[in-house]
């Protein structure tokens, strides 16, 4: 696995309940100014945007959240969070940190925190970037959880967070065999989550719906999907591309499944560079 080549300059921190990791930006040319926050999945944490970091050029300002309830950060009141919720807790975290406007780039279930943000605030983000997209399962309250998503709750409760993430950790991940530092990277993150926060994450999922949020993205939007991604398939990917105002380009990226940004980050930094460059054009 890729680590950051200038590790003493990717910082922890902690705003308005929020714990972070942030690569300061050298602010040269036209990349001055410019903040692109990222938002992982359920079963990861800011940490798996590492490989993706140390990708992306050095001049840009790069803040990976743990979303509420991940990494130390502090949980939502809510039980049955919404999507809108962790976007109102995203709101509040770059008011802190004194961001106007930011490159928003959400990985799987922070997609749906990312549309959710994107369209209620969307003064607030340039460009917007979604890679393996859950869409959402469009559950509303008290009724019952789907299966895919019901099962994730009562199987990391029975086997508990290590056990959990060593039976699913392999299928994120395209031939894992192949790709040992990534496998042991997705597992070491999954295993790490608190139940409490990936248990209201999961409810958040069958409560989202980003189809629905899709029509007010109104800034340039980009999908990104692995090829051979068996979680979020590219058939969702594309749907949720079509239903885009303003798309700005649609890719499959192959020899990849779900762990996108870490198993290809270099493909990855290149598209979020040129939406970018494009978006300031």
């Amino acid at each position: 696995m890729s680590i950051c080549a200038d590790i003493t300059r990717v910082t922890a921190g902690r705003e308005a309940g929020i714990a972070f990791l942030r690569r300061a930006g050298t602010a040269q040319g036209k990349t001055k100014g410019k903040t692109i926050v990222l938002l992982h999945g359920i079963g990861s944490n800011g940490g798996s945007f590492t490989p993706l970091i140390d990708a992306l050029p050095e001049a840009f300002d790069v803040i990976a959240w743990h979303a509420p309830g991940y990494g130390g950060s502090r949980s939502l009141v809510s039980s049955f969070p919404q999507p809108q919720d962790y976007a109102e807790a995203l709101l509040s975290f770059i008011d802190v940190l004194g961001l106007e406007r930011i490159t928003l780039l959400g990985h799987s279930l922070g997609c749906l925190f990312a549309g959710s943000f994107a369209a209620r605030h969307a003064e607030r983000v340039g460009a917007l970037a979604l890679l393996s997209p859950a869409l959402g399962y469009r559950v509303k309250a008290g009724e019952t959880m789907p299966e895919t998503v019901q099962g994730r709750i009562d199987e990391l409760r029975a086997l508990g967070p290590r056990d959990f993430a060593a039976k699913r950790a392999a299928r994120l991940v395209y031939q894992p065999d192949g790709k040992p530092a990534v496998l042991a990277a997705v597992r070491e993150a999954m295993a790490a989550v608190d139940p409490v926060g990936y248990m209201q994450a999961a409810r958040a999922l069958g409560a989202g719906d980003l189809m629905a949020d899709a029509p007010a993205l109104s800034m340039a939007t980009l999908v990104a999907v692995g090829a051979q991604d068996v979680v979020t398939p590219p058939a969702n990917a594309r749907k949720l591309y079509d239903a885009l105002p303003r798309p700005a380009g649609y890719h499959e990226i192959p020899d990849a499944g779900h762990a996108l940004p870490q198993e290809n980050p270099a493909a990855v930094a290149r598209l979020l560079v040129n939406l970018i460059e494009a978006s300031d054009a």
